[in-house]
């Protein structure tokens, strides 16, 4: 079971809370981050793309960095760990997507993937006057699959003739190839997304839904497997959730409810209005999963609340999830965070004995 880390390239990483810790995304801070990860034996660090932040009382996700290029400077001051970066799909054609792949590739050779961004944010591409309307909300996935199809053809031969709906390639050209297969992430919610993901992917991003209940995010890993098996690819289910740890149980239970007692209402009432704009939303859109229970304070990211034991328990049992491949991990703060999993709850962890051992 591979573990990584979502990397916080937003402010405020992902509590839309006042009461929360608060922090910029400077360079300095992902770089820490990522050399603690690297540190620790965890396996990738994932960074987001967001252009356009939910505002509120703590300008959540006003301040952020580019995914690709941070990525790179990390490419060069890392050695073992993976990276993916998120291309903002609307914004980047995908022949420079391609080739900004290579480039990172030949920096960090055989440890670059890409994560696939739909647009489910219409203020995000509308403030550029690049948002092609309220029919992109039905056919995304068909988008980001000639997208994918077309970078798939550059790293493979070269060169690519695609001529689809949204693509036309004519001679277009790509050398060097990369070093090493480049994988490609995705986070399909809904049953269109993760039919997208089986076809396309090598990783699917299913969310942890819950507090401190590891096995609900079950049915999500299911239909990923699903998905799968009719076209025979094997997508693997990473599974996304947070940490906040303290010596007891009790203790990282008053921080969750101190952070909740600060919740950025305004913020959420902006990512839930922005969710809205998809006609199908109940159906299509991450942003549904994000307002549901135990808090859209948190985005609704799966989250493990208790002393270092309780986590490293938690965390066994969600490695024992049928069908799930990988763990990325956000946590209340990511410095304090890391050093409590790598120095407290990983050692304790049945499924992360041989990194243990390593260490």
């Amino acid at each position: 079971m591979d573990i990584g880390v979502f990397i916080p390239i937003a402010n405020n990483g992902w509590i839309m809370s006042a009461t929360s810790p608060q922090y910029m995304p400077t360079w300095e801070l992902n770089k820490e981050i990522t050399l603690k990860a690297e540190e620790y034996g965890l396996d990738f660090a994932l960074s987001m793309i967001k252009l356009h932040g939910f505002g509120g009382e703590t300008e959540f996700w006003d301040y952020a960095l580019e995914s690709f290029t941070l990525m790179a400077g990390l490419a060069a001051v890392t050695k073992k760990i993976k990276l993916y970066a998120s291309v903002p799909v609307l914004a980047i054609p995908p022949a420079i997507c391609a080739r900004m792949a290579v480039t990172i590739d030949a920096i960090a050779p055989g440890r670059f993937g890409v994560n696939i961004v739909s647009g489910w944010q219409k203020a995000e591409y509308d403030q550029m006057s690049i948002w092609p309307g309220q029919e992109h909300f039905l056919r995304r996935y068909d988008y980001c699959a000639e997208y994918v199809t077309v970078m798939k053809e550059l790293w493979t031969t070269g060169h690519s003739d695609f001529k689809g709906q949204f693509f036309t390639m004519n001679d277009c050209r790509l050398l060097p190839k990369p070093n090493a297969k480049i994988d490609i992430i995705c986070a399909g919610q809904s049953q269109t997304g993760v039919d997208f993901a089986a076809q396309h992917a090598d990783y699917n991003f299913c969310f942890g839904m819950g507090l401190n209940e590891p096995t609900k995010c079950q049915p999500a890993v299911d239909r990923n497997v699903e998905a799968s098996k009719k076209t025979g690819r094997d997508c693997g289910a990473l599974l996304l959730w947070m940490i906040i740890a303290d010596e007891t149980d009790e203790a990282a239970m008053a921080k969750w409810e101190h952070y909740k007692s600060g919740a950025d209402l305004d913020a959420i009432a902006w990512m839930n209005h922005q969710g809205e704009a998809d006609p199908r939303a109940a159906l299509d859109v991450s942003a549904i999963y994000m307002s549901r229970p135990p808090s859209a304070m948190n985005l609704n990211i799966g989250t493990l609340v208790g002393s270092y034991e309780t986590v490293a328990r938690l965390m066994d049992e969600i490695a024992e999830v049928k069908g799930a491949s990988g763990i990325m991990l956000t946590f209340d703060d990511f410095l304090v965070g890391l050093d409590q999993f790598g120095q407290r709850i990983q050692p304790l962890m049945k499924t992360r004995a041989h990194v243990s051992a390593a260490a």
